[in-house]
């Protein structure tokens, strides 16, 4: 398999966040209209999922491309105390204090190599990334009042429905207005989304022409109103650093893990209420089986080293769906390999 980064630039707000699991769902509704995205077509590969997964997508992240390229992911979800000593602190009351300060820095900063070194990365604020952003935009963008808007912001968007025999919204019940939540980017940022091809099934041509179709009309919820709009920019092969023999992993994309496959795990549990898109929406059940996961930002320490053998960890989810028996969700993630003290 092999691993590459895709570059896309938001070009309107997103109803659903870009997570793993979300963008290789709506990857497979374009192999399922368009049969040349995979070898074989989707059938053939989708059989195999659980055994040999064709390709592997990332959530998005943010790219910062200056004199050099790097990105900025989740903190990993491992204790406070783990990431940051508080070598400053004289008494247990001053470690208290600063450990209290770094959990707003949510940010860890990854250069274009990937090499992951947890205790001397460099860890961000919200307000630092947005900062961080804005020097490498030629302009900064401003909201009412002259302050920057954060480097994701939510908003409120109204809607209505409308009752088409009086051709108005009404004063309650169904036909009321009501509000979505949507999440924009600063103007001019870009995200990158890591993805790992089986070259057997799939090229990253394909991958790219599957994605400029979903930007164009809408990746995840609210697409029919605006949503989900995005251009890819760019794609390049990517190869992780060669450094210490690891011994954990961190996890790109939300995941399920094996059973037995750490010794150690730390992560955010994520409850997935999957619903099916396109038209199973109008089925007469279009809800999944809720599926709990490992958030992006886990790590897991192995309990065998032929864990790094390969490229990514995880399981691939089925028995999913009663609309469509045959659906299977991405619970597998690509991983950071690096070592930490034990």
């Amino acid at each position: 398999m092999k691993l590459y980064v895709i570059i896309i630039a938001p070009e309107s707000g997103f109803g659903t966040p870009l997570k793993g699991d979300t963008v290789f769902g709506q990857f497979c509704w374009q192999a399922a209209y368009d049969s040349t995205l995979l070898e074989g077509g989707l059938e053939r590969w989708v059989s195999a999922y659980p055994e040999r997964p064709f390709a592997v997508f990332s959530s998005a992240w943010p790219t910062l491309e200056g004199e050099s390229v790097r990105y900025a992911l989740k903190r990993p979800d491992l204790p406070i105390p783990m990431l940051f000593p508080a070598f400053g602190a004289k008494d247990k009351k001053e470690r208290l204090i600063e450990w209290k300060d770094c959990k707003d820095k949510k940010w860890m900063i990854v250069g274009e190599n990937l090499d992951l070194a947890i205790e001397s990365a460099e860890y961000l604020t919200d307000d630092e990334l947005l900062e961080f952003a804005l020097t490498l935009l030629p302009t900064a963008p401003t909201r009412f009042g002259g302050e920057p808007p954060g480097y994701l912001c939510h908003f409120n968007q109204p809607h209505n429905s409308i009752n088409r025999l009086s051709g108005s919204t009404g004063k309650g019940g169904m036909f009321a207005p009501f509000t979505e939540t949507a999440s924009f980017y600063v103007p001019g940022a870009k995200l990158t989304l890591f993805v790992l091809i089986d070259t057997d099934a799939t090229e990253i041509e394909k991958v790219c022409a599957a994605f400029e179709r979903m930007g164009k009309w809408g990746l995840g919820k609210d697409a029919s109103t605006g949503c989900g709009r995005f251009s890819v920019r760019k794609y390049k092969e990517v190869h992780l650093a060669k450094g210490d023999p690891p011994n954990a992993c961190y996890t790109l994309a939300p995941v399920v893990p094996e059973k037995g496959f750490a010794f150690q795990s730390f992560f955010t549990p994520f409850t997935r209420f999957g619903k099916h898109g396109d038209v199973l929406v109008h089925s007469g059940n279009p809800f999944k089986n809720p599926v709990i996961m490992a958030d992006e930002g886990a790590v897991f320490i192995p309990n065998a080293a032929e864990v790094f053998r390969k490229p990514y960890i995880g399981t691939g989810i089925t028995n999913l769906s009663k609309a469509m028996p045959q659906s299977v969700a991405q619970g597998y993630s690509i991983y950071l390999p690096f070592r930490m003290e034990i």
